[in-house]
């Protein structure tokens, strides 16, 4: 596939999921809230596109800076220190501050290099921290995106990063992905 094709499939696998997950958290009264870096916001605004999200979208914030991070998601000076802005453990406290300030059952918390700028070796761009919170579960993950795919670029990150929390907020809420809508009310 080309460039085009492949940000096409990505755009329209995002819509399925989402959409999915949107039905699915309605149905169960489910809430879910984000805390997006490197994603700028496109997590809730891909959840807000499907009508009736109001019902169990609690709301998200963007923490670009470390110091919004650690005054409005309560992340650790120490954390960042400790581990850098780039780390599943900021990412956890960022999923973790989300779902005390919004009350919500499900939290989300991203961060990582989008890039074109600021990767290392250690850390290239592409790299992104991902936490979901259900409940007292977590799930994290690295996702080392660079070594996924080959053309990417900024806004191919963010989407493709996207998709996949939307997709680990199904694994760990145990939402069936793909279904689709089917009138049996089952997602």
């Amino acid at each position: 596939m080309n460039f085009a094709e492949d940000y096409k499939v990505v755009t329209e696998s995002i819509d399925i999921v989402t959409e999915g997950v949107v039905k699915y958290m309605l149905m169960k009264s489910v809430t879910i809230s984000t805390a997006e870096s490197c994603t700028g916001g496109m997590v809730s605004e891909c959840i807000t596109a499907v009508s009736g999200a109001s019902g169990m979208f609690k709301g998200g914030v963007c923490t670009y800076t470390e110091d919004i991070k650690m005054k409005v998601l309560g992340v650790k000076k120490e954390t960042l220190e400790r581990y850098t802005v780039y780390s599943s453990q900021v990412a956890s406290e960022m999923s973790l501050g989300a779902r005390k300030l919004f009350g919500t059952d499900c939290a989300v918390g991203i961060t990582g290099l989008a890039g074109p700028s600021g990767g290392t070796e250690e850390k290239p761009v592409g790299t992104v921290y991902v936490s979901v919170r259900y409940g007292s579960k977590e799930l994290s993950r690295v996702l080392k995106l660079y070594e996924e795919y080959e053309k990417l670029d900024r806004e191919m990150i963010r989407r493709i990063t996207v998709l996949k929390t939307m997709q680990m907020v199904c694994e760990l809420c145990g939402i069936p992905i793909g279904q689709g809508d089917h009138n049996d009310g089952n997602v």
